[in-house]
């Protein structure tokens, strides 16, 4: 039986990973949860799962929390986060969301732990970072995203594999049919209906703006060792094929699936042997495929990202860190969703370029937000 630390229990993929726990209790157990806020839902999980360690990194929201398994540990503030990774686990699964991630995955290493990761942020903005860390502590580090997950399957589970290109599909978010000349006027609600997936308010909009596809591009770069120049990017709008990889003799091997984020969580957690997750297979005489390139002038943000991730140093860290404060303000109905762009510049303009390091890495993403909300208060 595989124990499990959850770190980001209460978010989207963390629901989803306790949904998998939940189908298969024979081979999993949860032994740690910790979550950010979300007092009550935390609490409904420690009930059910009854884990050893439980904690919320919010300490206002933990006094909130009333009931606490007698199997149960439970702590908050800071050493929370701590506690939940140096329990008696076989696996971290990191599905915290934004630059938070990044200080789970370095607890992680540390402990050294397996980890699963879900979180794009650790290695858009600290991957030259993290990267040399995972494998001078012989950490196995395994993708859940979806796209990453794909690669990695196409190249039978080895992160170390030759190959051609790398080939990123894209869905092309909620908004891909919207007139480019209304997208200024478009509401939140409007953005977070993703036609295909069910994921997490924040990671949609940056599907919406494709942002998403640009922070995993320098994913790929990082988890595969792949030159930017070898990463393409194509609409599909379907979401069948989750990614390909293109080899030197022009062969591609795809990997395609119902999209639903159980197939890559449970992967995740037990490669290379495959489990039942639910999910309906697809039926292959009513299934069209459609591929495009992505259109710029729909999606400036994607550009702008990339070369950030080009010019490298602390550039996708800033890049990061003020998409995220850009999309929680259009989320609030703050700004407009062509400003998350502006947003995103604005902070890019207004940082000096820096080596990576832990500190310069928490100083960028700490000033690139702090630049976005006081252009927004401007």
């Amino acid at each position: 039986m595989k124990r499990i630390a959850l770190i980001g229990s209460t978010g989207s993929i963390g629901k989803q990973v306790l949904q998998v726990v939940s189908l298969h209790p024979e081979k999993f157990k949860i032994v740690s949860l910790l979550a950010n806020t979300n007092y009550s839902l935390l609490q409904a999980q420690m009930s059910a799962y009854k884990p050893v360690i439980a904690g919320l990194c919010d300490a206002e929201s933990a006094q909130k929390v009333t009931e606490i398994p007698n199997e149960t540990t439970f702590y908050y503030g800071e050493n929370s986060l701590y506690h939940a990774i140096n329990c008696d686990c076989d696996i971290v699964v990191v599905a915290s969301v934004g630059f938070a991630g990044l200080k789970a995955v370095l607890a992680s290493i540390k402990a050294k732990k397996q980890i699963a990761l879900a979180n794009k942020e650790t290695l858009v903005a600290g991957g030259e970072l993290i990267m040399p860390l995972i494998k001078d502590n012989g950490i196995d580090l395994v993708p859940i995203d979806s796209e990453h997950s794909a690669i990695w399957q196409a190249l039978d589970f080895d992160l170390n594999k030759k190959f051609d290109r790398l080939i990123l599909t894209a869905s092309g978010g909620a908004l891909r049919d919207v007139d480019i000349d209304k997208l200024k006027d478009v509401t939140p609600k409007s953005a977070l209906l993703h036609p295909n997936w069910n994921m997490g308010a924040k990671i949609t909009i940056d599907c919406a703006t494709m942002v998403n596809k640009a922070f995993e591009v320098a994913e790929a770069k990082w988890l595969f060792n792949a030159p930017l120049d070898n990463i393409d990017v194509v609409i599909h709008r379907e979401s069948i094929i989750h990614s390909m990889v293109q080899f030197l003799d022009g062969s591609v091997i795809a990997q395609m699936a119902m999209p639903d984020m159980k197939i890559p969580i449970a992967l995740s957690l037990c490669y290379p042997e495959r489990m039942d997750v639910s999910v309906p297979k697809i039926d292959f005489t009513n299934l069209t495929l459609t591929f495009s390139k992505p259109d710029l002038n729909r999606y400036p943000a994607f550009k702008l990202v990339v070369d950030a991730i080009k010019k490298g140093k602390n550039l996708p860290c800033v890049a990061s860190g003020a998409n995220e404060e850009a999309v929680k303000l259009f989320l609030q109905g703050k700004i407009k969703y062509t400003q998350i762009y502006d947003m995103i510049d604005n902070a890019l303009q207004n940082v000096t370029c820096q080596d990576v390091s832990l500190e310069s890495l928490v100083y960028s993403d700490n000033l690139a937000r702090k630049i976005t909300l006081e252009k927004f208060a401007k």
